[in-house]
């Protein structure tokens, strides 16, 4: 539901909305990304690595695709998405942007 207004009001201003990519999809593509960032995206292997569980997916697709052209620099990084097409960065932003991110307590 949430999806189809986010449309409706993005047609309706005149932008073209994001298209989503497949959670299950992009869930067997992250197996590579579990050894850093944790099965789920939400349990760095060390304190320099981000949670991906719960960002935005617009966030994701863009932080990947830089990566990937070299605007965002990681000597890291770079190897482990240069082989990735459009259609994997949609699928794992898509899948890592519905998982539960950091929850804190007050």
């Amino acid at each position: 539901m949430n999806k189809l207004i986010a449309i409706i009001c993005c047609l309706l201003l005149g932008v073209a909305p994001a298209l989503a990519g497949d959670a299950a999809a992009g869930k067997d593509k992250s197996k590579t990304c579990a050894a850093c960032h944790g099965p789920e995206g939400n349990t760095p292997a060390a304190p320099d690595f981000p949670r991906l569980a719960g960002q935005h997916y617009d966030y994701l697709v863009k932080a990947i695709s830089a990566y990937q052209s070299g605007a965002r620099k990681s000597p890291v990084m770079m190897p482990m998405v240069e082989k990735l097409s459009k259609r994997d960065i949609e699928d794992l932003a898509e899948f890592y942007s519905r998982q539960q991110g950091l929850v804190v307590k007050y």
